[in-house]
Protein backbone atom coordinates (compact mmCIF):
# COMPACT_ATOMS: atom_id res chain seq x y z
CA UNK A 1 0.00 0.00 0.00
CA UNK A 2 1.39 3.29 -0.92
CA UNK A 3 2.53 5.80 0.03
CA UNK A 4 4.97 4.05 3.11
CA UNK A 5 5.41 5.60 5.94
CA UNK A 6 7.87 7.79 4.42
CA UNK A 7 5.44 8.89 2.65
CA UNK A 8 7.61 6.97 -0.60
CA UNK A 9 4.37 6.53 -3.00
CA UNK A 10 5.38 4.03 -5.57
CA UNK A 11 8.34 0.86 -5.36
CA UNK A 12 10.39 2.44 -8.07
CA UNK A 13 10.91 5.55 -5.12
CA UNK A 14 11.46 3.04 -2.48
CA UNK A 15 14.27 0.94 -4.57
CA UNK A 16 16.09 4.41 -5.45
CA UNK A 17 15.77 5.54 -2.11
CA UNK A 18 18.93 6.34 0.06
CA UNK A 19 16.95 4.21 2.94
CA UNK A 20 16.65 1.24 0.90
CA UNK A 21 20.25 1.79 -0.47
CA UNK A 22 21.30 1.34 3.32
CA UNK A 23 18.94 -2.08 4.07
CA UNK A 24 20.56 -3.58 1.36
CA UNK A 25 24.23 -3.18 2.21
CA UNK A 26 24.02 -3.30 6.06
CA UNK A 27 25.08 -6.78 6.57
CA UNK A 28 28.22 -5.44 4.87
CA UNK A 29 28.67 -2.67 6.71
CA UNK A 30 28.47 -4.13 9.88
CA UNK A 31 30.03 -7.21 8.80
CA UNK A 32 26.91 -9.49 9.59
CA UNK A 33 25.91 -8.43 13.07
CA UNK A 34 22.30 -7.71 13.33
CA UNK A 35 21.27 -10.02 10.02
CA UNK A 36 19.04 -10.14 8.86
CA UNK A 37 17.21 -8.71 11.94
CA UNK A 38 17.80 -4.82 10.72
CA UNK A 39 16.72 -5.73 6.85
CA UNK A 40 13.74 -7.37 8.04
CA UNK A 41 12.79 -4.12 10.61
CA UNK A 42 13.40 -1.63 7.82
CA UNK A 43 11.55 -3.83 5.39
CA UNK A 44 8.88 -3.38 8.03
CA UNK A 45 8.16 0.25 7.17
CA UNK A 46 9.33 0.64 3.73
CA UNK A 47 6.96 -1.96 2.89
CA UNK A 48 4.45 -2.25 5.88
CA UNK A 49 1.74 -4.82 6.28
CA UNK A 50 -1.94 -4.51 5.35
CA UNK A 51 -5.19 -5.86 6.80
CA UNK A 52 -8.07 -5.20 4.85
CA UNK A 53 -7.11 -2.18 3.69
CA UNK A 54 -5.46 -0.79 6.64
CA UNK A 55 -1.84 -0.45 7.16
CA UNK A 56 -0.41 -1.87 10.70
CA UNK A 57 2.69 -0.63 12.16
CA UNK A 58 5.10 -2.93 13.41
CA UNK A 59 5.44 -3.33 17.58
CA UNK A 60 7.78 -0.83 19.15
CA UNK A 61 9.19 -3.34 21.74
CA UNK A 62 10.76 -4.86 18.75
CA UNK A 63 12.20 -1.85 17.26
CA UNK A 64 13.12 -0.86 20.90
CA UNK A 65 15.10 -4.16 21.81
CA UNK A 66 16.80 -4.56 18.57
CA UNK A 67 18.16 -1.02 18.60
CA UNK A 68 19.44 -1.46 22.53
CA UNK A 69 21.12 -4.94 20.49
CA UNK A 70 22.46 -3.30 17.82
CA UNK A 71 23.37 0.42 18.53
CA UNK A 72 26.94 -0.82 19.93
CA UNK A 73 27.49 -2.11 15.89
CA UNK A 74 26.73 1.40 14.39
CA UNK A 75 28.80 3.04 17.09
CA UNK A 76 32.21 0.83 15.97
CA UNK A 77 31.38 2.41 12.50
CA UNK A 78 30.49 5.76 13.61
CA UNK A 79 27.22 5.42 12.09
CA UNK A 80 24.21 7.22 13.29
CA UNK A 81 21.06 5.21 14.22
CA UNK A 82 18.79 5.42 11.14
CA UNK A 83 16.33 7.80 11.31
CA UNK A 84 13.67 5.44 9.64
CA UNK A 85 14.06 2.94 12.47
CA UNK A 86 13.02 5.69 14.82
CA UNK A 87 10.91 3.31 17.79
CA UNK A 88 8.37 5.84 18.91
CA UNK A 89 8.00 7.54 15.39
CA UNK A 90 7.31 4.36 13.11
CA UNK A 91 6.30 1.68 15.36
CA UNK A 92 3.28 1.02 17.48
CA UNK A 93 2.53 -0.25 21.24
CA UNK A 94 1.16 -3.94 21.49
CA UNK A 95 -2.37 -2.11 23.08
CA UNK A 96 -2.63 -0.07 19.37
CA UNK A 97 -2.04 -3.02 17.42
CA UNK A 98 1.15 -3.81 15.63
CA UNK A 99 2.56 -6.57 14.66
CA UNK A 100 6.12 -8.81 14.99
CA UNK A 101 8.47 -8.58 12.11
CA UNK A 102 10.90 -11.08 13.26
CA UNK A 103 8.18 -13.42 14.71
CA UNK A 104 9.19 -16.21 11.65
CA UNK A 105 12.91 -15.47 12.00
CA UNK A 106 12.74 -16.54 15.80
CA UNK A 107 10.77 -19.59 15.02
CA UNK A 108 7.94 -18.46 16.49
CA UNK A 109 5.64 -19.14 13.75
CA UNK A 110 4.84 -22.89 14.92
CA UNK A 111 3.81 -24.76 11.77
CA UNK A 112 3.71 -27.85 13.54
CA UNK A 113 0.79 -30.44 12.64
CA UNK A 114 -1.69 -30.90 15.60
CA UNK A 115 -1.17 -34.17 17.29
CA UNK A 116 -3.56 -36.05 19.58
CA UNK A 117 -3.80 -34.57 23.11
CA UNK A 118 -4.23 -38.15 24.53
CA UNK A 119 -0.66 -39.14 23.36
CA UNK A 120 1.96 -41.19 25.65
CA UNK A 121 4.58 -39.37 27.32
CA UNK A 122 7.38 -41.23 25.37
CA UNK A 123 5.90 -40.39 22.26
CA UNK A 124 8.57 -39.22 19.44
CA UNK A 125 7.71 -37.80 15.83
CA UNK A 126 10.07 -39.77 13.92
CA UNK A 127 10.21 -36.45 11.01
CA UNK A 128 12.59 -34.60 9.48
CA UNK A 129 12.10 -30.52 11.21
CA UNK A 130 12.13 -27.47 9.74
CA UNK A 131 13.75 -24.58 11.82
CA UNK A 132 10.31 -23.12 13.34
CA UNK A 133 9.34 -26.74 14.19
CA UNK A 134 12.87 -27.62 15.44
CA UNK A 135 12.33 -24.61 17.85
CA UNK A 136 9.29 -25.40 18.82
CA UNK A 137 9.86 -28.99 19.75
CA UNK A 138 13.16 -27.88 21.91
CA UNK A 139 10.96 -25.19 23.81
CA UNK A 140 7.81 -27.34 24.46
CA UNK A 141 10.69 -30.08 25.70
CA UNK A 142 12.19 -27.46 27.55
CA UNK A 143 8.52 -26.58 29.12
CA UNK A 144 7.19 -30.18 30.04
CA UNK A 145 10.79 -30.68 31.58
CA UNK A 146 11.40 -27.11 33.10
CA UNK A 147 12.66 -28.42 36.52
CA UNK A 148 16.01 -30.09 34.45
CA UNK A 149 16.09 -28.47 30.96
CA UNK A 150 16.03 -25.16 29.41
CA UNK A 151 16.77 -23.67 25.82
CA UNK A 152 19.18 -20.74 25.00
CA UNK A 153 20.93 -19.74 21.59
CA UNK A 154 24.82 -19.48 21.39
CA UNK A 155 24.60 -16.78 18.57
CA UNK A 156 23.12 -16.25 15.30
CA UNK A 157 23.48 -17.65 12.10
CA UNK A 158 24.64 -15.65 8.73
CA UNK A 159 20.82 -15.06 8.11
CA UNK A 160 20.15 -14.59 11.57
CA UNK A 161 18.62 -17.80 12.71
CA UNK A 162 19.40 -18.50 16.48
CA UNK A 163 21.40 -21.52 16.75
CA UNK A 164 19.19 -22.90 19.97
CA UNK A 165 20.66 -25.32 22.24
CA UNK A 166 19.05 -27.16 24.99
CA UNK A 167 20.07 -27.85 28.42
CA UNK A 168 19.60 -30.77 30.87
CA UNK A 169 20.64 -30.52 34.15
CA UNK A 170 19.59 -30.40 38.06
CA UNK A 171 20.33 -26.54 37.57
CA UNK A 172 19.62 -25.48 34.20
CA UNK A 173 21.00 -22.88 33.81
CA UNK A 174 24.76 -23.07 35.87
CA UNK A 175 27.57 -24.55 35.96
CA UNK A 176 27.21 -26.57 39.33
CA UNK A 177 30.66 -27.77 41.41
CA UNK A 178 32.51 -30.71 40.30
CA UNK A 179 29.51 -31.93 37.81
CA UNK A 180 31.40 -32.29 33.92
CA UNK A 181 30.11 -30.19 31.28
CA UNK A 182 29.01 -32.42 27.86
CA UNK A 183 27.99 -31.58 24.44
CA UNK A 184 26.22 -32.70 21.18
CA UNK A 185 26.87 -31.07 18.21
CA UNK A 186 24.74 -32.04 15.03
CA UNK A 187 23.94 -30.78 11.45
CA UNK A 188 27.87 -28.79 10.83
CA UNK A 189 27.06 -29.49 7.52
CA UNK A 190 23.81 -28.66 6.74
CA UNK A 191 22.69 -31.53 4.29
CA UNK A 192 24.17 -33.85 6.98
CA UNK A 193 20.75 -34.22 8.73
CA UNK A 194 21.09 -37.71 10.72
CA UNK A 195 22.61 -35.73 13.71
CA UNK A 196 19.78 -32.85 13.58
CA UNK A 197 16.69 -35.09 13.95
CA UNK A 198 18.96 -37.65 16.66
CA UNK A 199 19.53 -35.15 19.16
CA UNK A 200 15.92 -33.43 18.54
CA UNK A 201 14.65 -37.04 19.13
CA UNK A 202 17.65 -37.24 22.34
CA UNK A 203 16.38 -34.46 24.15
CA UNK A 204 12.77 -35.87 23.70
CA UNK A 205 13.84 -39.12 25.19
CA UNK A 206 15.73 -37.52 27.80
CA UNK A 207 12.84 -35.06 29.21
CA UNK A 208 10.27 -38.10 28.78
CA UNK A 209 12.09 -40.88 30.48
CA UNK A 210 13.71 -38.82 33.46
CA UNK A 211 9.90 -38.61 34.20
CA UNK A 212 9.27 -41.60 34.29
CA UNK A 213 12.27 -42.40 36.53
CA UNK A 214 14.22 -44.47 34.09
CA UNK A 215 17.26 -45.23 36.62
CA UNK A 216 19.85 -44.38 33.92
CA UNK A 217 18.67 -41.22 32.39
CA UNK A 218 18.73 -39.76 36.06
CA UNK A 219 21.38 -40.54 37.10
CA UNK A 220 23.04 -39.44 34.05
CA UNK A 221 21.40 -35.81 34.06
CA UNK A 222 21.32 -35.37 37.77
CA UNK A 223 25.37 -35.86 37.37
CA UNK A 224 25.96 -34.01 33.54
CA UNK A 225 24.71 -30.95 32.54
CA UNK A 226 24.35 -31.85 28.88
CA UNK A 227 24.21 -29.56 26.04
CA UNK A 228 22.43 -30.27 22.70
CA UNK A 229 22.82 -28.42 19.59
CA UNK A 230 20.69 -29.67 16.95
CA UNK A 231 22.11 -27.37 14.11
CA UNK A 232 25.07 -25.25 13.86
CA UNK A 233 24.05 -24.84 10.22
CA UNK A 234 20.54 -23.89 10.08
CA UNK A 235 20.91 -21.82 6.45
CA UNK A 236 22.66 -24.93 4.27
CA UNK A 237 19.60 -26.79 5.81
CA UNK A 238 16.93 -25.18 4.23
CA UNK A 239 18.54 -25.17 0.89
CA UNK A 240 19.48 -29.05 1.53
CA UNK A 241 15.71 -29.36 2.45
CA UNK A 242 14.40 -27.62 -0.69
CA UNK A 243 16.02 -30.93 -2.50
CA UNK A 244 14.31 -33.09 -0.19
CA UNK A 245 15.10 -36.61 1.32
CA UNK A 246 16.34 -38.63 -0.68
CA UNK A 247 17.29 -36.48 -3.31
CA UNK A 248 19.76 -34.32 -1.81
CA UNK A 249 23.21 -34.80 -3.55
CA UNK A 250 26.62 -34.71 -1.20
CA UNK A 251 26.97 -30.86 -2.07
CA UNK A 252 23.92 -29.02 -1.85
CA UNK A 253 23.76 -27.39 1.51
CA UNK A 254 27.04 -28.41 3.26
CA UNK A 255 27.92 -24.89 3.02
CA UNK A 256 26.88 -22.14 5.06
CA UNK A 257 24.94 -18.87 3.55
CA UNK A 258 28.56 -17.78 3.11
CA UNK A 259 30.07 -20.96 1.21
CA UNK A 260 32.02 -21.74 4.40
CA UNK A 261 32.80 -25.42 5.31
CA UNK A 262 32.53 -24.70 8.93
CA UNK A 263 34.61 -27.83 9.78
CA UNK A 264 37.55 -26.08 7.87
CA UNK A 265 36.53 -22.57 9.22
CA UNK A 266 38.42 -23.16 12.79
CA UNK A 267 41.88 -21.88 13.34
CA UNK A 268 44.58 -24.17 12.61
CA UNK A 269 46.22 -25.04 15.76
CA UNK A 270 47.36 -28.28 14.77
CA UNK A 271 50.42 -27.00 12.51
CA UNK A 272 51.17 -25.12 15.96
CA UNK A 273 50.94 -28.61 18.15
CA UNK A 274 53.12 -30.34 15.47
CA UNK A 275 55.75 -27.08 15.61
CA UNK A 276 55.79 -27.49 19.30
CA UNK A 277 55.77 -31.11 19.89
CA UNK A 278 60.12 -31.01 19.29
CA UNK A 279 60.48 -28.36 22.14
CA UNK A 280 61.50 -29.53 25.58
CA UNK A 281 58.30 -28.33 27.76
CA UNK A 282 56.42 -26.89 25.52
CA UNK A 283 52.61 -26.75 26.02
CA UNK A 284 50.60 -28.58 23.21
CA UNK A 285 47.38 -27.42 25.13
CA UNK A 286 45.49 -23.94 25.49
CA UNK A 287 47.08 -23.06 22.40
CA UNK A 288 45.94 -19.47 21.60
CA UNK A 289 44.31 -18.37 18.30
CA UNK A 290 46.92 -17.08 16.05
CA UNK A 291 45.69 -13.06 15.27
CA UNK A 292 46.44 -13.98 11.36
CA UNK A 293 43.37 -16.03 11.51
CA UNK A 294 40.83 -13.72 12.18
CA UNK A 295 42.76 -11.48 8.61
CA UNK A 296 40.15 -14.35 7.17
CA UNK A 297 36.54 -14.72 6.31
CA UNK A 298 35.18 -16.34 9.71
CA UNK A 299 31.49 -17.55 10.00
CA UNK A 300 29.87 -16.49 12.65
CA UNK A 301 28.61 -19.63 13.38
CA UNK A 302 32.55 -20.84 13.74
CA UNK A 303 32.57 -17.55 16.06
CA UNK A 304 29.72 -18.58 17.60
CA UNK A 305 30.95 -21.85 18.97
CA UNK A 306 34.14 -20.37 20.22
CA UNK A 307 32.62 -18.20 22.51
CA UNK A 308 30.83 -20.90 23.87
CA UNK A 309 33.52 -23.06 24.30
CA UNK A 310 35.31 -19.89 26.61
CA UNK A 311 32.31 -19.47 28.72
CA UNK A 312 31.28 -23.17 29.72
CA UNK A 313 34.44 -25.61 30.89
CA UNK A 314 33.43 -28.54 28.58
CA UNK A 315 34.99 -32.06 29.30
CA UNK A 316 33.71 -33.91 26.42
CA UNK A 317 31.67 -33.70 23.42
CA UNK A 318 31.31 -35.21 19.72
CA UNK A 319 30.14 -33.88 16.38
CA UNK A 320 27.40 -35.83 14.34
CA UNK A 321 28.22 -35.74 10.58
CA UNK A 322 26.62 -38.08 7.63
CA UNK A 323 28.27 -39.61 4.59
CA UNK A 324 30.10 -43.09 6.62
CA UNK A 325 29.47 -44.98 9.35
CA UNK A 326 32.82 -44.69 11.63
CA UNK A 327 33.99 -42.89 15.00
CA UNK A 328 37.13 -40.75 14.06
CA UNK A 329 39.00 -38.67 16.68
CA UNK A 330 42.09 -35.87 16.57
CA UNK A 331 44.31 -35.23 15.07
CA UNK A 332 42.37 -34.68 12.01
CA UNK A 333 45.06 -32.99 10.41
CA UNK A 334 48.12 -34.98 9.13
CA UNK A 335 51.24 -34.41 11.16
CA UNK A 336 53.12 -33.96 7.58
CA UNK A 337 50.94 -31.60 5.58
CA UNK A 338 51.87 -33.56 1.98
CA UNK A 339 50.51 -37.21 3.27
CA UNK A 340 46.38 -37.26 2.78
CA UNK A 341 46.45 -40.13 4.94
CA UNK A 342 48.93 -40.44 7.74
CA UNK A 343 48.32 -41.70 11.51
CA UNK A 344 48.63 -38.79 13.94
CA UNK A 345 47.75 -39.34 16.82
CA UNK A 346 47.26 -36.90 19.99
CA UNK A 347 49.17 -37.31 23.48
CA UNK A 348 45.97 -38.54 24.56
CA UNK A 349 45.80 -41.09 21.66
CA UNK A 350 44.51 -44.38 24.42
CA UNK A 351 41.71 -42.21 25.89
CA UNK A 352 40.55 -41.24 22.63
CA UNK A 353 40.48 -44.52 21.00
CA UNK A 354 38.66 -45.52 24.41
CA UNK A 355 36.02 -42.55 23.97
CA UNK A 356 35.72 -43.56 19.73
CA UNK A 357 35.15 -47.41 20.73
CA UNK A 358 32.40 -45.99 23.01
CA UNK A 359 30.29 -45.57 21.23
CA UNK A 360 30.99 -47.49 17.71
CA UNK A 361 30.69 -50.96 20.22
CA UNK A 362 27.72 -49.66 21.68
CA UNK A 363 26.43 -49.35 18.00
CA UNK A 364 24.53 -52.46 16.14
CA UNK A 365 25.90 -51.65 12.73
CA UNK A 366 29.18 -50.09 13.26
CA UNK A 367 30.11 -53.23 15.82
CA UNK A 368 28.38 -56.04 12.82
CA UNK A 369 31.71 -57.64 11.67
CA UNK A 370 30.27 -57.78 8.21
CA UNK A 371 32.49 -55.69 5.66
CA UNK A 372 29.23 -56.01 3.10
CA UNK A 373 27.50 -52.79 4.58
CA UNK A 374 27.91 -49.00 5.04
CA UNK A 375 30.87 -48.70 6.47
CA UNK A 376 32.34 -51.66 5.80
CA UNK A 377 35.20 -50.91 5.24
CA UNK A 378 36.05 -49.73 8.90
CA UNK A 379 35.54 -53.56 10.11
CA UNK A 380 39.00 -54.54 10.67
CA UNK A 381 39.66 -51.23 12.67
CA UNK A 382 36.58 -51.54 14.97
CA UNK A 383 34.35 -49.05 13.49
CA UNK A 384 37.10 -46.24 14.36
CA UNK A 385 40.06 -44.33 12.56
CA UNK A 386 42.10 -41.78 13.25
CA UNK A 387 41.05 -38.51 11.26
CA UNK A 388 44.26 -37.98 9.67
CA UNK A 389 44.54 -41.37 8.90
CA UNK A 390 41.31 -41.65 7.30
CA UNK A 391 41.70 -38.41 5.42
CA UNK A 392 43.71 -35.09 6.30
CA UNK A 393 42.01 -31.35 6.74
CA UNK A 394 43.09 -28.43 8.58
CA UNK A 395 40.76 -25.69 10.46
CA UNK A 396 38.35 -29.14 11.87
CA UNK A 397 36.24 -27.90 15.47
CA UNK A 398 37.28 -31.65 16.93
CA UNK A 399 41.46 -30.24 17.07
CA UNK A 400 40.12 -26.51 17.85
CA UNK A 401 38.22 -28.21 21.00
CA UNK A 402 41.93 -30.23 21.66
CA UNK A 403 43.94 -27.56 21.24
CA UNK A 404 42.29 -24.52 22.27
CA UNK A 405 40.48 -26.01 25.73
CA UNK A 406 39.81 -28.98 28.02
CA UNK A 407 37.44 -30.83 25.68
CA UNK A 408 38.08 -33.98 24.09
CA UNK A 409 36.07 -34.15 21.18
CA UNK A 410 35.46 -36.84 18.51
CA UNK A 411 33.47 -37.26 15.02
CA UNK A 412 30.78 -39.75 14.68
CA UNK A 413 29.58 -40.16 10.91
CA UNK A 414 26.38 -41.90 11.48
CA UNK A 415 25.28 -43.38 8.32
CA UNK A 416 25.94 -43.68 4.56
CA UNK A 417 22.97 -41.37 3.60
CA UNK A 418 22.99 -37.59 4.39
CA UNK A 419 19.62 -37.05 4.19
CA UNK A 420 17.34 -40.19 4.27
CA UNK A 421 14.11 -40.94 3.86
CA UNK A 422 11.46 -40.00 6.80
CA UNK A 423 10.37 -43.74 7.23
CA UNK A 424 14.18 -44.34 7.85
CA UNK A 425 14.28 -42.37 10.68
CA UNK A 426 12.96 -44.53 13.23
CA UNK A 427 15.38 -47.26 12.62
CA UNK A 428 18.34 -44.99 12.81
CA UNK A 429 17.37 -43.45 16.38
CA UNK A 430 17.37 -47.08 17.45
CA UNK A 431 20.60 -47.59 16.20
CA UNK A 432 22.05 -44.69 17.74
CA UNK A 433 20.13 -44.39 21.23
CA UNK A 434 22.46 -46.60 23.34
CA UNK A 435 25.44 -45.05 21.76
CA UNK A 436 24.77 -41.69 22.04
CA UNK A 437 23.97 -42.82 25.98
CA UNK A 438 27.30 -44.87 26.35
CA UNK A 439 29.20 -41.94 24.52
CA UNK A 440 27.80 -39.31 27.20
CA UNK A 441 28.41 -41.62 30.25
CA UNK A 442 32.16 -41.45 29.57
CA UNK A 443 32.37 -37.97 30.52
CA UNK A 444 32.76 -39.40 33.91
CA UNK A 445 35.90 -41.75 33.25
CA UNK A 446 39.43 -40.65 34.66
CA UNK A 447 39.44 -38.02 37.77
CA UNK A 448 37.62 -34.75 39.08
CA UNK A 449 38.60 -32.62 42.01
CA UNK A 450 38.75 -29.34 43.32
CA UNK A 451 42.07 -26.97 43.26
CA UNK A 452 42.37 -24.36 46.32
CA UNK A 453 44.70 -22.91 48.71
CA UNK A 454 45.37 -23.56 51.95
CA UNK A 455 42.46 -21.55 53.35
CA UNK A 456 40.18 -23.15 50.97
CA UNK A 457 39.47 -20.47 48.03
CA UNK A 458 39.72 -21.98 44.74
CA UNK A 459 42.20 -21.44 42.11
CA UNK A 460 41.45 -20.87 38.89
CA UNK A 461 43.57 -22.20 35.85
CA UNK A 462 45.69 -24.19 37.81
CA UNK A 463 47.13 -26.38 35.50
CA UNK A 464 46.57 -30.79 36.18
CA UNK A 465 49.57 -32.49 34.21
CA UNK A 466 49.86 -36.34 34.18
CA UNK A 467 53.26 -37.52 33.61
CA UNK A 468 53.93 -38.78 30.19
CA UNK A 469 50.97 -37.01 28.45
CA UNK A 470 52.36 -33.60 26.99
CA UNK A 471 48.67 -32.53 27.50
CA UNK A 472 47.55 -30.57 30.81
CA UNK A 473 43.80 -29.40 31.67
CA UNK A 474 43.44 -26.39 33.50
CA UNK A 475 40.63 -25.50 36.68
CA UNK A 476 37.47 -23.76 36.24
CA UNK A 477 36.74 -20.56 37.87
CA UNK A 478 35.78 -22.67 40.86
CA UNK A 479 38.55 -24.36 40.81
CA UNK A 480 37.33 -27.60 39.59
CA UNK A 481 38.84 -29.75 36.75
CA UNK A 482 38.02 -32.97 34.79
CA UNK A 483 40.75 -35.29 33.31
CA UNK A 484 39.73 -37.80 31.21
CA UNK A 485 41.79 -40.57 31.62
CA UNK A 486 42.14 -44.61 30.32
CA UNK A 487 42.43 -47.04 33.25
CA UNK A 488 46.06 -47.19 34.71
CA UNK A 489 48.43 -45.54 37.40
CA UNK A 490 49.63 -42.02 36.58
CA UNK A 491 51.50 -39.41 38.82
CA UNK A 492 48.90 -36.56 38.44
CA UNK A 493 50.25 -32.66 39.71
CA UNK A 494 48.57 -29.30 40.09
CA UNK A 495 50.22 -26.03 39.59
CA UNK A 496 49.88 -22.31 39.48
CA UNK A 497 51.67 -19.15 39.42
CA UNK A 498 52.24 -18.05 42.73
CA UNK A 499 52.19 -21.54 44.39
CA UNK A 500 54.07 -24.84 44.87
CA UNK A 501 53.60 -27.82 42.97
CA UNK A 502 51.96 -30.74 44.52
CA UNK A 503 52.42 -34.07 42.96
CA UNK A 504 50.44 -37.61 43.73
CA UNK A 505 50.30 -40.76 42.61
CA UNK A 506 47.03 -42.25 41.26
CA UNK A 507 45.60 -45.65 39.85
CA UNK A 508 42.50 -45.94 37.87
CA UNK A 509 41.22 -49.71 37.69
CA UNK A 510 39.77 -50.87 34.85
CA UNK A 511 36.32 -51.81 36.27
CA UNK A 512 35.83 -48.58 37.58
CA UNK A 513 33.51 -46.09 35.79
CA UNK A 514 32.93 -43.05 38.26
CA UNK A 515 35.76 -40.41 37.98
CA UNK A 516 38.10 -40.68 40.89
CA UNK A 517 38.92 -37.85 43.13
CA UNK A 518 41.73 -36.12 43.46
CA UNK A 519 42.05 -32.65 45.63
CA UNK A 520 45.01 -30.35 45.39
CA UNK A 521 45.84 -27.87 48.15
CA UNK A 522 48.37 -25.67 46.93
CA UNK A 523 50.80 -23.27 48.90
CA UNK A 524 52.02 -20.19 48.12
CA UNK A 525 55.37 -19.62 47.53
CA UNK A 526 57.35 -16.12 48.05
CA UNK A 527 59.58 -16.06 44.88
CA UNK A 528 59.67 -18.24 42.20
CA UNK A 529 63.26 -20.33 41.79
CA UNK A 530 62.87 -20.56 38.32
CA UNK A 531 62.17 -17.35 35.95
CA UNK A 532 61.44 -19.49 32.91
CA UNK A 533 58.68 -21.40 34.85
CA UNK A 534 57.22 -18.21 36.16
CA UNK A 535 57.56 -17.03 32.83
CA UNK A 536 55.57 -20.18 30.88
CA UNK A 537 53.42 -20.22 33.46
CA UNK A 538 52.67 -17.05 32.90
CA UNK A 539 52.30 -17.51 29.40
CA UNK A 540 49.53 -20.12 30.04
CA UNK A 541 46.80 -17.84 28.95
CA UNK A 542 47.03 -15.94 26.51
CA UNK A 543 47.09 -12.10 28.11
CA UNK A 544 45.49 -10.87 24.94
CA UNK A 545 41.91 -12.73 23.91
CA UNK A 546 42.09 -12.37 19.98
CA UNK A 547 38.40 -13.68 20.15
CA UNK A 548 36.97 -11.23 22.75
CA UNK A 549 39.15 -8.43 20.59
CA UNK A 550 37.89 -9.49 17.32
CA UNK A 551 35.70 -6.31 16.22
CA UNK A 552 33.15 -8.05 13.87
CA UNK A 553 32.14 -4.33 12.94
CA UNK A 554 35.30 -3.74 11.79
CA UNK A 555 36.07 -2.96 7.98
CA UNK A 556 39.53 -4.64 7.69
CA UNK A 557 41.80 -3.06 4.79
CA UNK A 558 40.43 0.18 4.73
CA UNK A 559 43.30 2.95 3.95
CA UNK A 560 43.71 4.80 7.31
CA UNK A 561 43.41 8.66 7.04
CA UNK A 562 46.07 11.08 6.47
CA UNK A 563 46.65 14.57 7.32
CA UNK A 564 46.96 16.07 10.48
CA UNK A 565 42.73 16.32 10.74
CA UNK A 566 41.42 16.45 14.35
CA UNK A 567 39.87 13.26 15.31
CA UNK A 568 36.15 13.44 14.31
CA UNK A 569 36.88 15.96 10.99
CA UNK A 570 37.17 12.76 8.83
CA UNK A 571 34.27 11.76 7.47
CA UNK A 572 33.57 7.71 8.16
CA UNK A 573 35.15 5.19 5.72
CA UNK A 574 31.98 4.25 4.61
CA UNK A 575 30.63 7.61 3.60
CA UNK A 576 32.71 7.32 0.33
CA UNK A 577 29.86 4.94 -0.88
CA UNK A 578 26.78 7.05 -0.16
CA UNK A 579 28.19 10.03 -1.14
CA UNK A 580 27.64 9.04 -4.55
CA UNK A 581 23.67 8.79 -4.30
CA UNK A 582 23.84 12.67 -6.36
CA UNK A 583 20.22 13.25 -5.11
CA UNK A 584 19.75 12.18 -2.02
CA UNK A 585 22.64 12.14 0.38
CA UNK A 586 21.86 9.82 3.53
CA UNK A 587 22.88 12.80 6.17
CA UNK A 588 21.29 11.23 8.75
CA UNK A 589 23.58 8.44 8.83
CA UNK A 590 26.43 11.15 10.23
CA UNK A 591 26.47 11.41 13.96
CA UNK A 592 27.59 15.33 13.58
CA UNK A 593 24.72 15.78 11.13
Amino acid sequence: MYPNFLDQKSREVIEYSSEYILISVLHNLLQGECNPDLRLLGCSVLAPQCEKDKVIKPCRHVCENLKKNCLPAFDAIDMAWPYFLDCDRFFAGEEEGCFDPLAKLRGEVDVEEDLPSDLPATFIQFKHHSYSQMVSTLKKTASKCSHIATTYSIGRSFEGKDLFVIEFSTKPGHHELLKPEFKYIGNMHGNEVVGKELLIYLAQYLCSEYLLGNPRIQTLINNTRIHLLPSLNPDGYELAAEEGAGYNGWVIGRQTAQNLDLNRNFPDLTSEAYRRAGIRGARLDHIPIPQSYWWGKVAPETKAVMKWLRSIPFVLSASLHGGELVVTYPYDYSRHPMEEKMFSPTPDEKMFKMLAKAYADAHPVISDRSELRCGGNFVKRGGIINGAEWYSFTGGMADFNYLHTNCFEVTVEVGCEKFPLEEELFTIWHENRDALLNYMEMVHRGIKGIVSDKFGNPIKNARISVRGIQHDVTTAADGDYWRLLPPGTYIISAQAAGYSRVMKRVTLPAKMKRAGRVDFVLRPVEAWPNKLLRRSMEDMYDPYDPLELFDPHAQHGQPEARGGSPPGREKPWWWSYFSSLDLHKPLWLLKQH
